[in-house]
Formats: C-alpha cells, structure tokens, sequence
C-alpha cells in the first residue's frame, strides 16, 4: 500500500506493475494490488521463485514493472537490484513509513487499522507438526497420500468449496510442488506443506473477520479440526 501511494503520488508508477507473493502468504495482499492496479503473481514458497519472475520480466525488456516482491516468512523485496531476501531495503522501507506517516500525524499502526477497516481484517497464522526420528518422513509422505485419496469436505464445520493440489501443474502453471490448499465457504484458507529442511509439516491459516477476535476464533476453531489430521 505504501509503495503504491508513494508512487503514484510522484509519478513513478510504472505501466503495468508487477508484485510477486508466494501461494502461502495473505490474500490481503491480493485487495491491495486489485485497488491499485498492480499485477500481483504467485510462486511457491523461496525467495528463487520471486527472483525468477524477476528475471522474467528482465528478458522480456521489462524489468522495471517489478515493484515489490515478499513472502509470509519475512523477506521482503523492493526493486530488482538484489534477487534474493534483501534485510536492508525491508528495514530502510519500513523507517521510511514510520518517518512519513508521522510527518502526517499518523504510524504505521493507525495506516495498517485502516487498511484493515477497508478490506477486512485478515489473519495469517503457521502452525507445526513435527516427525522426528527415522519414521518421520514416512509419516509425512503417508499424510500428504492419505489427504490425496480422500479430500477433507469440510473443516469447523466450513465447507471446502476448492482443493488445489500443487502436483497438478497443469491447475497452477507452477512447478510440481507438495502443497495441498483447501478453499473454504467463508473465504477462509487453509494449506498443508511438508518443510523442505525439517521434519515437519506445516499448516498455514488464513481467516478474515469483523476484527482481531473473530478471525483469531475461526483460526482456533480451524486449528482444533485439522489436529487429527496429523496424530
């Protein structure tokens, strides 16, 4: 939203703006790009995918529609100079919004609640299941099959309304990828990925409500469905 203001307001907007998200991170970023005008592409999680889409656009002559590329574990990339997480330009951005917003007599705090009021009040949340020991890959890759074979057809009492299975790269146009998402009837997501590092598998939730409470309650209640799961 920044980047976007910023531009725009001094003419340094380029024509068809490009930003890249992986698949895990906010949706609520998908609002901001839409208001905006700004082309939003998806990747799957790894910094490589966002400078891949970077190199992209550089073949094609067009390098200078990137503006802004992130993923949902912190790393942040403004501009194509650096194609990897780049701490510096995520740390001078966000001293650049709180000088800004202060010198309208606003914070970074009181711009986020109204980015909120706007589209809603998002919530991004990961939990963790770990496989330790010799077994634990093989439990995991029977998980994964298991969720295969027989799809969930609802969690909390949501009903999934869309299942995406990141192997099919023919649905998402990406690499094949061991990522299972779950679509559901309030717009709430939920994705199951197994760590390329670490003998776990990871539950990304995604949940919008009135405020902080209600999309903290659905997450909890999404939490509790999905334990099961993985016992």
């Amino acid at each position: 939203d920044y980047i976007c203001a910023g531009r725009i307001e001094k003419g340094t907007m380029p024509a068809n703006p490009v930003a890249v998200e992986s698949i895990v991170s906010t949706p609520l970023a998908e609002k901001v790009a839409e208001h905006y005008g700004v082309e939003l592409r998806h990747t799957l999680t790894g910094f490589k995918w966002i400078g891949d889409q970077i190199a992209k656009l550089e073949a094609a002559g067009e390098v200078d529609r990137f503006i802004f590329g992130f993923e949902e574990s912190y790393g942040y990339l403004a501009g194509p100079y650096v194609r990897d997480k780049d701490a510096v330009i995520g740390s001078m951005l966000i001293c650049e919004m709180a000088a800004y917003y202060r010198s309208i007599g606003s914070s970074i705090k009181q711009r986020l609640e109204e980015i909120y009021a706007e589209y809603g009040r998002y919530l991004n949340k990961v939990d963790s299941y770990e496989f330790p020991g010799l077994s634990g890959m093989d439990k995991m890759a029977g998980i994964m099959a298991s969720l295969r074979a027989d799809a969930p057809k609802e969690f909390a009492g949501k009903a999934v309304v869309k299942v995406t299975d990141y192997q099919d790269t023919e649905a998402t146009g990406l690499p094949k990828a061991d990522v299972l998402r779950y679509d559901l009837e309030d717009g709430a997501v939920v994705i199951v990925r197994p760590s390329g590092t670490e003998p776990k598998i990871k539950t990304y939730f995604t949940t919008k409500g009135a405020d902080l409470a209600e999309a903290q309650a659905e997450k909890d209640a999404l939490t509790e469905a999905i334990k099961p799961l993985f016992a």
